[in-house]
């Protein structure tokens, strides 16, 4: 009657059944071990009941019907979601609006739908232009910029539905592709330029994207624009007259527009710009050229030059303006002569004068050129070859395209004026005034009588310093056409091939060959056309905007350096040569450099060392000048033979004032023409000393020297003035340099006035000389005859001095020169005398024997070199 157990039936069910009560009957069902939902969600399993009535080996018992037992695991979210991926990409043009860039998915191992479905996704990264669903899309919220952002990371995180993080967020990798866009590509905007760097390239690594469009043709323009700079380019800034006389022009040009000075003080009132020599007309300023600068009657042969930068002027169209302007004084309005600017037409007037035939001759030329409107430089040269008259533009020649004729200008006798900016009214109105004012900026104007220009001599003119290049032309292709403009500020290509097109334009550099560039910018601009197969419209492509910067040259110190005293008796300075003012004058230039370099071992992150190199450049002018009282033109006077100019690009004018030597030529010539300066006094009886200041220029006046000063004593015969002289002469260790330069008089000098008391003084260091070599002698000889049987042969010609008793008396001022030098001075002496060596054709040793001759030295015997070297540093006067 009681129920004994409970039975399970099923295979290895993880569940047991525990009798409570035998009577009742009620028991419990109860697991075995941990139950898992991740393993088994549900189990369904027979249970049976059995009574206790069972016999010893288990039988007999009565069991119950079978029943259903059906058991569901609830699920614990134990589990967080995780994402299938460790990492997302994916790629997206910009511009657009995507619904969805890509899909992440996370996973959740709970059992139960609550706990193992994904409810949310959100991206944890803050500020992006980006969102996501609850599926795991993400999608821009915005259009994306390749220019503004290439790539964005966001992190992105899961839920499931019961509200469990992810324990790791994924990455997410958006790259944003930019639209093809044809244009150039890969180039950059600024391109640095370091002074002396020769022929840089502009774009090493551009190529052309034309996103796969059917081109035909290219056709590829580069300027590069200048007009910021001096004269439209960086010409050097030597003044006309040093410009033309290096090109080889023939002489005779007269400047019109000279800087202001003394003697050229007719453009003192007119607006110059920066360089001075650039004059700017505002439409308000006229200058008048004085009488006698230019001839009055021009042959049938003459050429005006100049640089002209004109734009139109609102309002002005119908009103002529001057730029050169030959009229009537007085009286009458008449135009002999004229070179204006009308309606953006270059236009020159050439009134001939009556003479027997009385018949119509051409008097107008009329150009009709783009260049004269366009507000940039250009260099304009007019030949006049009567009847014909040719105008050059930047080197290229144009005909006039209208001539129209005139009677010729009746005789007169009324004077005429040559005006430039504005053309003067001499008559037919109340007051003689300007009129006909230009509107504009001119340098260098010149006129030439009687000679007109080359070609070539026209193009060195205008010839550029700075420019566009190609490096290696042979390399670039058969299909590629190219065109430089004359000052190759703007060249062009063609070509049917891109990749022919993309190397091409790769070669193409700057190029600057002046010494010191004109620092700034200067402006680049590429512009393409493309022709394409067929179709009507084709692919554009943007202009290139980059620039060129140029940076400031190391700034080169001129040095001027050489004897700064001497004296000189008066009947040298009266003679028919008179005395060589700058014998051994040294012209040096030097720059400073700054190094950087890194020393890794005392972890040093930049040393900066000074280096200062010698360098090589022209100058432009050296003038010599009076200090004090202008020279007295009845008694002295500086002379040079006119003969030292040749072969060089020098030119020189004298005064009173002082001696100036210009012209574009190298140190060296300079030096040579200088050294050869002389000077002359034949009223010596008043004069005592003269002063004198040296001072030279590069670049105009850009770099200038410092102020060499020199001063000249003339002595007078008197004793004590002469022994005066002496004694300055042995505290002047320079006078003494001037022994190595064997030019002109120097040397002379010496001998000339070594006075009595010093030709004691050398005969007695001479006697004494003499008696101590005579005694060394003696010794010699009673040592050999001491020494003969043990020395034969070849050793009986050796001369085997014994000197230990040798003692020998040296003047203490022979030591004077070297100890008070100071080092410069003798690294000027040492540099001096390697240029000697290069240029004169003297040895070393005609010099010395020169030097022997015309100083009386000690005579040493060639055998003793010890005392040769000691006699080289005596340098008796």
């Amino acid at each position: 009657g009681e129920i004994c157990a409970f039975k399970i039936h099923g295979q290895e069910m993880p569940f047991e059944a525990i009798v409570l009560n035998k009577t009742s009957g009620e028991g419990r069902l109860r697991a075995k071990s941990p139950i898992d939902c991740e393993l088994q969600k549900e189990y369904t399993f027979i249970i049976q009941a059995y009574d206790c009535g069972s016999g010893p080996g288990g039988t007999n018992w009565k069991k119950s019907h079978k029943a259903v037992v059906h058991i569901q695991v609830k699920d614990v979210n134990e589990f967080s979601p995780a994402f299938k991926e460790s990492m997302y990409k994916a790629s997206v043009t910009e511009g657009k609006i995507y619904d969805s860039i890509l899909q992440v998915e996370a996973t959740d191992e709970d059992c139960s739908p609550q706990f193992s479905q994904i409810c949310n996704y959100e991206i944890v990264t803050t500020d992006v232009p980006f969102a996501i669903d609850r599926n795991g899309n993400i999608r821009n919220t915005e259009k994306l910029s390749y220019d503004k952002q290439h790539q964005y990371e966001i992190m992105v995180t899961a839920f499931d539905c019961g509200q469990k993080r992810a324990t790791e967020d994924v990455l997410v990798r958006v790259n944003v592709k930019p639209v093809c866009k044809p244009g150039w590509q890969d180039w950059n905007k600024r391109i640095e330029y370091r002074p002396g760097s020769g022929s840089i390239p502009l774009f090493p690594s551009i190529h052309l994207e034309t996103c796969d469009g059917p081109v035909s043709s290219i056709h590829t323009t580069i300027e590069l624009q200048t007009n910021s700079i001096g004269k439209g380019c960086d010409r050097e800034t030597y003044s006309e007259k040093s410009l033309q006389k290096l090109c080889g022009a023939s002489s005779g040009a007269i400047d019109l527009l000279p800087s202001p000075s003394t003697t050229a003080n007719w453009t003192a009132g007119l607006l110059m710009d920066s360089n001075d020599m650039i004059f700017k007309f505002d439409g308000k300023q006229g200058a008048k050229i004085p009488d006698g600068i230019v001839p009055k009657n021009l042959t049938d042969q003459f050429t005006i030059t100049l640089w002209m930068k004109h734009g139109p002027s609102p309002g002005l169209r119908a009103e002529k303006e001057t730029i050169l302007c030959n009229s009537d004084k007085t009286e009458m309005n008449r135009h002999h002569y004229a070179l204006y600017v009308h309606n953006c037409r270059l236009v020159f007037l050439l009134r001939k004068d009556f003479d027997q035939a009385d018949t119509f001759r051409p008097a107008e030329f009329h150009w009709k050129l783009d260049q004269i409107c366009d507000k940039e430089w250009h260099y304009y040269v007019v030949n006049v070859e009567f009847p014909v008259v040719t105008l050059y533009t930047d080197g290229a020649t144009y005909e006039p395209y209208l001539v129209t004729n005139d009677w010729p200008i009746h005789p007169s006798h009324i004077a005429m004026q040559l005006t430039v900016g504005a053309c003067w009214q001499g008559g037919e109105v109340t007051k003689p005034r300007f009129a006909q004012y230009f509107h504009g900026s001119l340098a260098s104007l010149t006129i030439r009588p009687g000679k007109i220009e080359s070609q070539k001599v026209i193009s060195c003119l205008q010839a550029c310093k700075e420019g566009l290049d190609i490096n290696s032309l042979e390399s670039l292709g058969q299909g590629i056409k190219y065109h430089f403009n004359p000052s190759q500020s703007a060249l062009v290509m063609e070509g049917d091939d891109i990749e022919n097109i993309n190397q091409a334009l790769q070669k193409v550099s700057y190029i600057n060959s002046r010494q010191f560039p004109t620092a700034g910018v200067r402006r680049l601009k590429v512009s393409s056309k493309v022709q394409c197969f067929g179709e009507d419209v084709c692919i554009s492509i943007p202009d290139i905007d980059a620039y060129v910067m140029v940076f400031q040259a190391n700034e080169p110190k001129i040095t001027i350096t050489g004897m700064d005293h001497f004296a000189r008796p008066a009947a040298q300075f009266e003679s028919e040569r008179g005395v060589i003012l700058l014998p051994d004058i040294r012209i040096v230039s030097t720059v400073t450099k700054m190094e950087h370099s890194v020393d890794l071992r005392e972890h040093d992150r930049v040393n900066k060392q000074v280096v200062v190199e010698e360098m090589l450049h022209n100058l432009d002018f050296c003038d010599v000048l009076v200090i004090g009282a202008e020279l007295d033109p009845e008694q002295e006077c500086l002379e040079l033979d006119r003969g030292e100019l040749q072969g060089k690009h020098l030119d020189a004018t004298n005064s009173t004032a002082g001696y100036s030597i210009y012209g574009v030529d190298s140190m060296f010539s300079y030096e040579q023409v200088l050294r050869q300066l002389r000077y002359r006094n034949w009223g010596t009886s008043a004069a005592s000393d003269r002063k004198f200041r040296v001072k030279c220029s590069e670049l105009n006046g850009r770099y200038t020297s410092n102020e060499f000063n020199l001063e000249v004593n003339i002595l007078h015969s008197s004793n004590s003035n002469f022994m005066d002289h002496v004694n300055h002469m042995i505290f002047q260790p320079k006078f003494l340099q001037s022994v190595q330069h064997p030019e002109g008089s120097v040397s002379a000098v010496h001998s000339s006035v070594v006075p009595s008391v010093a030709t004691m003084v050398i005969i007695i260091c001479v006697s004494i000389l003499v008696l101590v070599v005579t005694l060394g002698v003696l010794r010699l000889r009673s040592a050999r005859q001491r020494g003969s049987l043990g020395h034969e042969g070849p050793k009986d010609n050796e001369m085997d001095w014994d000197d230990s008793a040798l003692t020998i008396t040296v003047n203490p001022m022979e030591k004077y020169e070297k100890p008070h030098q100071t080092e410069e001075e003798s690294e000027e002496e040492d540099i001096d005398d390697e240029e000697e060596d290069t240029t004169s054709a003297e040895s070393d040793d005609s010099e010395e024997e020169e030097e022997e001759e015309e100083e009386e030295e000690v005579i040493v015997q060639k055998g003793d070199k010890q005392n040769a070297t000691r006699q080289e540093q005596l340098e008796w006067d």
